[in-house]
């Protein structure tokens, strides 16, 4: 089954041709960092102008560079959920179109479960059950993954997802956006115990995390030292923050792999891409005898290849939309069948 899948839910517009859920064809993928970095983040209405102006361009390159021609496609899928209301629409309606005028089934993807789907692509013996952990810019949470298209949040960020304060605490550090990259780059460097910084606790979930001190704390060390006249050692500040992230992902991970004993853990999301977080989760794993599986670096960011791959799944499951279908800013992830909530 070849699926053209659409990705828009942020700063990239992607279209990738997927086969059976496990097969790239191709993924291209427009990336709109260099126009949100002069203001240090993602401009929505710049996002969702930019996607408007190359979507149709990338899909047409998606066929050619697949060698494929519009009759080869038997679905198309979109992410409908989570993300920035005026980016989704736009892949939305560009998809509903598109299915319409090919005369193919339409099929909703959630965003997050694409992210996890990244590890089908690059790990074809990769079956649920598994616990993964879904890190990036908008989203930090634990999942149980029963099935493809049955998975629960045993826990998450109650504040700051981690891949903002990721991108914060490289403004602080005046390495621009996005910020995971430059902040990973100059923490080979430092020393990651030179600042002590806060890792939050959440009593009623031992699986629920929060970074918005970890952000402040971090904030408060830059400001006092410009103030104070201090040079800030910013590569130990970065080689810091990455570990008290880590600190605060790898151990309550680990627990929900040891309490479920499913043996598997997969990492997804655009954080997963930090080498320390990388670094830790393949020791953590590889003392307690579990399997880690972590995308490459290609597919940790937003593309439209991980949608494909989610979507082959979810039209196994039954899952369908017409042209009534609609984009949801929020949306959890153990809810995303669409269905009934055009």
């Amino acid at each position: 089954m070849l699926i053209l899948a659409v990705e828009s839910s942020c700063d990239e517009t992607a279209v990738a041709l997927v086969r059976d859920g496990r097969e790239i064809v191709t993924d291209q993928i427009f990336s709109q960092a260099a126009l949100h970095a002069v203001y240090g983040g993602v401009v929505p209405e710049i996002a969702s102008r930019s996607h408007v102006e190359v979507i149709s361009q990338l899909a047409d390159l998606a066929l050619e560079k697949g060698g494929v021609t519009r009759k080869d496609i038997d679905a198309v899928a979109v992410t409908a959920a989570p993300g920035l209301i005026g980016a989704l629409l736009v892949g939305v309606n560009f998809a509903k179109s598109a299915a319409m005028a090919l005369g193919v089934p339409l099929i909703p993807v959630h965003h997050v479960r694409g992210h996890i789907a990244a590890n089908y692509l690059a790990y074809p013996e990769l079956e649920p059950p598994f616990v993964c952990l879904a890190i990036s810019g908008g989203n930090t949470l634990i999942c149980d993954v029963r099935d493809y298209t049955d998975v629960h949040i045993l826990g998450g960020t109650r504040d700051d997802a981690a891949g903002e304060c990721f991108d914060k605490t490289a403004r602080v550090l005046g390495l621009g956006y996005p910020g995971g990259k430059p902040i990973d780059d100059l923490a080979q460097t430092g020393d990651d115990r030179k600042y002590i910084l806060p890792i939050g606790h959440v009593d009623d979930n031992p699986y629920d995390m929060s970074f918005s001190g970890l952000k402040t704390a971090v904030i408060n060390l830059a400001h006092t030292a410009e103030q104070k006249g201090e040079e800030l050692d910013r590569a130990s500040l970065a080689a810091s923050f990455c570990r008290a992230v880590s600190d605060s992902l790898v151990p309550r991970t680990m627990q929900a792999v040891r309490t479920l004993g499913y043996g598997k853990l997969a990492v997804a999301g655009g954080v997963a891409a930090n080498s320390r977080i990388r670094g830790d989760f393949q020791r953590a794993c590889d003392k307690e005898n579990v399997t880690l599986y972590v995308p490459p670096m290609r597919l940790c960011g937003d593309n439209a290849a991980m949608i494909g791959s989610q979507a082959y799944y979810e039209y196994l499951a039954g899952a369908r939309a017409g042209t009534d279908l609609n984009a949801w800013a929020n949306m959890e992830i153990s809810e995303a069948n669409f269905r009934g909530r055009a």
